[in-house]
């Protein structure tokens, strides 16, 4: 099928934190909207049956509970309620986003998906009832090519946004289309939680996803596009992700991927917005990883202990480190119950820094979730106080095998080439209770070669 992102440069309020009226709440609104029917036409008419906007990207963002009052429509999430917003709009007040979102979808004849504010009245009878007696939710609607509201998703895992509430439960949201069966849908930062995300995909045996996202880019393992073609290589499934684009915010990064190809958009040095048209396979069955050439354990003998051990902090997190030295070697490096290793052969030797680093702990800024991760990171110098740094550009070119005794089976496969450009694998997956991931010559200079582990049950 053919698939198409947006990634949206939003125009945002002057002042998001001042108070006015819906009138120029919808203005403001009205002059992304038109974009995105810019947008909508031109995925058209390259045959595109799909369309996803980014998080955001309506009405923006460091709004508070009561300024972003004015933005947000109305919407009922019950899935019972049939509605056509772009041929039914007097069914219900304060819908005008819903109405211009559900026309681009029926004039065009494409299935759209979208983010908004959203409002719902609640009665102080309801234990989670606000005390101003609203909820305001950050909420995902799809729409199918009739114009008709298919689905709606309240963001579950907010990112310190404190106009909105988290819903009292998660929700679990599937659309369905002709061309590629069954969607899930989820928000930006839910895609590092158990709940609803990993679940959703679990319950229903999803393959395909669409994601729109607000992401601000951490190096050196948590890019937009790293983290978002992980995530459909681990699961197996194609992911439509449309982040927004604000590059001095460090937000860039969408694309398309399936599990073993990508199309991807990430540039920190131009203004506008970007679009993204692929046609991809529907996924039906499993890929079966591909398990040969599986690493020999280290030998416990060798010139690996020589190494110094040092540490520094990465993704604000304190990583164990050896440094990668010479054309190739054997390394292993431990922390907690994690141990990580790593057998590696430069092609050229080049003045770079590389390290071997481990982390097995609790992530606590930011959000708080417990990461396994054995990490190949370029450092930002020829010191060791600068690995974990964020690093960009790099020459080297390695063939690695790296592997882990993880204790999760949810293991996100990271490689990043220069220029914040991806590369896959040639092999990964389980191997006597190891997780690896190996390849032979990356396609350009190596940035981060990482398995990221996320072990739900210890958040």
């Amino acid at each position: 099928y053919v698939a198409a992102v947006y990634e949206h440069e939003s125009i945002l309020s002057p002042n998001p934190t001042a108070l006015v009226d819906r009138q120029s709440a919808l203005e403001l609104m009205g002059r992304n909207l038109d974009i995105y029917e810019q947008q909508v036409v031109a995925a058209a008419s390259q045959g595109a049956q799909i369309i996803v906007f980014p998080e955001d990207g309506i009405h923006g963002f460091n709004f508070t509970r009561s300024s972003i009052y004015p933005y947000l429509d109305f919407v009922l999430h019950s899935q019972s309620v049939e509605w056509n917003p772009c041929r039914e709009p007097y069914l219900f007040n304060d819908t005008e986003v819903l109405q211009r979102l559900s026309c681009m979808a029926l004039k065009n004849k494409i299935f759209l998906v979208a983010n908004l504010g959203t409002k719902q009245p609640c009665e102080h009878t309801d234990p989670h009832c606000p005390s101003d007696g609203r909820y305001q939710f950050n909420t995902n609607v799809a729409f199918n090519d009739d114009g008709m509201l298919v689905a709606t998703y309240r963001k579950h895992n907010l990112y310190f946004e404190y106009a909105f509430d988290t819903p009292p439960e998660p929700d679990y949201t599937l659309f369905d289309t002709p061309f590629a069966g069954k969607f899930g849908m989820f928000t930006c930062f839910d895609i590092l939680f158990f709940e609803p995300a990993v679940n959703l995909i679990r319950k229903y045996n999803l393959k395909q996803v669409v994601y729109p996202t607000a992401w601000m880019n951490q190096l050196p393992l948590l890019s937009a596009v790293e983290i978002q073609q992980a995530f459909a290589t681990s699961f197996n499934i194609n992911i439509l992700a449309a982040n927004i684009h604000h590059p001095t915010l460090g937000m860039t990064g969408s694309g398309i991927y399936t599990p073993v190809k990508s199309f991807i958009y990430h540039n920190m040095e131009s203004y506008g917005g970007k679009l993204i048209v692929a046609e991809i396979p529907v996924i039906t069955t499993d890929y079966k990883t591909n398990l040969e050439k599986t690493p020999s354990r280290v030998s416990e003998k060798g010139n690996e202990q020589l190494l110094p051990q040092f540490y520094a902090e990465m993704m604000y997190d304190n990583f164990t480190f050896v440094p990668v030295w010479g054309e190739k070697g054997e390394l292993q490096v431990c922390a907690n119950s994690l141990c990580c290793y790593l057998n590696y052969q430069r092609a050229v030797l080049t003045d770079e820094l590389y390290a071997l680093g481990v982390f097995d702990g609790l992530h606590t800024v930011h959000g708080t979730y417990y990461v396994q991760a054995c990490a190949l990171v370029k450092c930002g110098g020829l010191s060791f106080s600068t690995c974990g740094q964020e690093v960009t550009d790099a020459t080297a070119l390695i063939d690695f095998q790296l592997w882990g005794n993880m204790s999760t089976p949810y293991i996100f496969p990271l490689l990043l080439t220069s220029g914040i450009t991806l590369d896959f694998a040639d092999h990964m997956g389980w191997k006597n209770n190891h997780y690896f991931i190996s390849k032979n010559r990356t396609s350009s200079g190596l940035l981060t070669a990482a398995l990221y582990g996320r072990w739900y049950e210890k958040d």
